[in-house]
């Protein structure tokens, strides 16, 4: 096996976890039950020894493409042989297959599911499918157990069965294969596996399911295609139906409906928690240590989605998260405080460990489960949650009396702790700083807060909150603004021990985010003056490279980290957003934002989906995919859109 590029993957799910599928009909990652469950199937992590169920034609010349069923989260791989076309039709049914899950004797009702379907749609096409489980990121073993109808794959903690009409085969875990070309090929995978091979003509289906069964079931697992198809049916009727309430009709409707399936699959069905991204340790350069844990829940990424998803008419996910939200509220830290990110059940302690046992993706190590920054302080958080609130507040329901309670007690804990270090928004283990973003956030908790106690004549300690308002506004102005660099920069003053370069203080892209929180005008002159120093290559002391946007320098900012990093996603959606705003009053500022904005819409992978960030010969970086990348094409399409209008 090999590795293929981020870019090359698609994702289905079912509201609890998701599988990545490769376009050669390889699932390379799939977390078992839930998003920060340990891996089953682990490839894309270790090509070796994380596991894989792969599915391709057994011919020498094949073309592959790659696409989701229309306004669906349903993926369809169709391979173009020299015998024939294929498809395998990939999806997640959401909420099990049936309440009483009769089809697999011995299910686990409302278990997790991943179903797979083979149509051969002209000619006659052999098979080979392969199942090599991995159970716990490659860590556990387990056994074998063929039945009449599939087979089990056991460990002390989780059974599947994989059920299927297709003979299977049982094989052991270390073998070698050929690849298309008849190249020998080495795979390692702990455990055995199953494999099958069989012809395929005209019309001519075969399925396969995944799912958890009970320890103590000893076969007789069954599945008909017309049970499928009426599963698949229903899957596709359950995505259409979900995406019709999008009230977005702009121009770019394709591509904001997929990033609204895309953040719609990152929501856990159960908990209302969104998490920022499916995957983890996928390198923002490859082969390098940049490599984290995304598989929870973020304050500021679940705010922004929440935010996004209202502005085109979706709010079910943003009543779900308010519910998740409150929750929280409820436990904060002992000195009154939110954590920036939970699990997605709202466990606290997401301590980060490294798993030195596999490769990384493509040598990228270290491999890291956890996220050790859940315990920094990030003064931003309560500014995009307040922000959030308050939308829903005004476009879906009145928050109640209780949670505005804690929500008074998280505004008085902003008054208190603003001036206070922080590691940013981009968490960096350099070292704590006095970073404009985070303190533009604080002054946004606070006005939010403001006006949410008004609109509803709400209890508020408000001569407190007024003051405090102004102050931050007026030392953001003082103290962040670099008269050198004219614009604003990173950190107060620069930071002195960041002034490394002839070109004065850090810049960063979070200062692209002033005018869209309206804490200044988008005809201010300091907005123009940043703007403009954003838009400089980096060569120059600028963050964009071909309309692409760096978060910021890291050859000239210390962050505490080693290697480099690709151009952030969601900064450059954040230009268009300025520059549009910026373009009610100056049409050539209009017209660039939609030419930025057309041209980063290239950069999505060929079923529309974005990582993290984009390397420098265009392929993806980072985990993927990214929700911040998605709600930021949301919300830079709306609003450009809107102002077009």
């Amino acid at each position: 096996m090999a590795y293929d590029p981020i870019e090359n993957y698609g994702i289905v799910g079912d509201l609890r976890t998701v599988s990545l599928i490769s376009m050669s009909g390889s699932v390379d990652w799939l977390c078992f039950p839930r998003f920060d469950s340990p891996s089953i199937f682990g490839a894309l992590l270790d090509d070796r020894k994380g596991g894989f169920f792969s599915i391709t034609p057994d011919s020498g010349n094949v073309k592959r493409k790659q696409f989701y069923w229309p306004q669906s989260n349903v993926l369809v791989t169709r391979f173009f042989c020299e015998e024939g076309v294929a498809d395998v039709t990939d999806y997640m049914p959401v909420g099990g297959i049936s309440p009483h899950c009769g089809e697999m004797d011995g299910c686990k009702d409302n278990s997790p599911q991943l179903v797979r379907r083979i149509t051969v749609r002209r000619g006659r096409v052999r098979f080979i499918v392969r199942c090599y489980p991995s159970f716990d990121y490659a860590r556990t073993a387990h056994s074998l157990q063929l039945t009449d109808g599939g087979c089990i794959f056991r460990t002390e903690s989780l059974s599947l069965g994989l059920a299927t009409r297709a003979k299977l085969v049982a094989c052991e875990g270390k073998r070698s294969i050929s690849d298309e070309d008849g190249n020998e090929l080495k795979i390692q995978i702990s455990g055995p596996g199953v494999e099958a091979s069989f012809t395929l003509s005209q019309e001519e289906r075969r399925t396969f399911v995944l799912e958890e069964v009970d320890p103590d079931t000893q076969g007789h697992i069954r599945l008909t295609e017309d049970e499928s198809d009426k599963l698949l049916q229903q899957t596709i009727e359950y995505w259409r139906e979900w995406v019709s309430h999008s009230t977005y009709k702009g121009r770019w409707r394709e591509m904001v409906q997929r990033s609204a399936l895309v953040l719609k699959l990152l929501s856990c069905k159960a908990t209302g928690a969104l998490v920022a991204a499916p995957t983890t340790s996928l390198p923002e350069s490859a082969g390098g240590s940049r490599n984290w844990d995304y598989r929870y829940t973020w304050i500021r990424d679940a705010a922004f989605t929440l935010s996004s998803l209202l502005r085109i008419g979706l709010t079910q996910e943003a009543s779900d998260f308010m519910k998740w939200i409150e929750a929280r509220a409820h436990e904060l830290r002992p000195d009154g405080s939110l954590q920036i990110m939970y699990g997605v059940d709202g466990t606290h302690e997401l301590l980060e460990q490294t798993l030195d046992h596999l490769d990384g993706y493509r040598g990228s190590k270290p491999v890291r489960v956890g996220n050790g920054a859940y315990d920094q302080l990030q003064l931003d958080i309560y500014g995009e949650l307040m922000d959030a609130i308050l939308l829903f507040d005004e476009e879906v329901t009145p928050i109640s009396y209780d949670l505005w309670i804690e929500l008074r007690r998280l505004v008085n804990w902003v008054c208190s702790n603003w001036e206070r270090k922080d590691a940013g928004i981009w968490e960096t283990r350099g070292g704590d700083r006095h970073f404009t973003y985070s303190k533009l956030m604080c002054w946004v908790a606070v006005d939010r807060g403001i006006r949410l106690a008004d609109r509803r004549s709400l209890p508020a300690d408000r001569s407190t909150w007024f003051e405090t308002r102004d102050r931050i506004y007026e030392v953001i102005i003082e103290r962040a603004w670099d008269k050198e660099r004219d614009a604003f920069v990173q950190s107060y003053g620069g930071d002195e021990e960041t002034r490394t370069t002839g070109h004065g203080a850090s810049l960063d892209a979070s200062t692209l985010m002033i005018p869209l929180m309206s804490f200044l005008s988008p005809s201010d002159r300091r907005v123009h003056a940043t703007v403009d120093a954003i838009l400089k290559p980096p060569r120059d002391g600028g963050l964009v490279s071909n309309g692409l946007t760096y978060r910021y320098n890291v050859k000239t900012t210390p962050d505490g980290l080693q290697g480099r990093e690709g151009t952030f996603n969601v900064c450059t959606f954040w230009l268009v957003e300025a520059m549009a705003e910026m373009g009610r009053a100056d049409p050539q500022r209009l017209y660039s934002a939609r030419f930025i904005f057309e041209q980063m819409l290239g950069y999505a992978n060929h079923l529309g989906l974005f990582a993290e960030e984009t390397g420098p010969r265009g392929e993806a970086l980072g985990n993927f995919p990214q929700a911040l990348t998605h709600l930021g094409l949301i919300n830079a399409a709306y609003r450009l859109d809107k102002v077009l209008g």
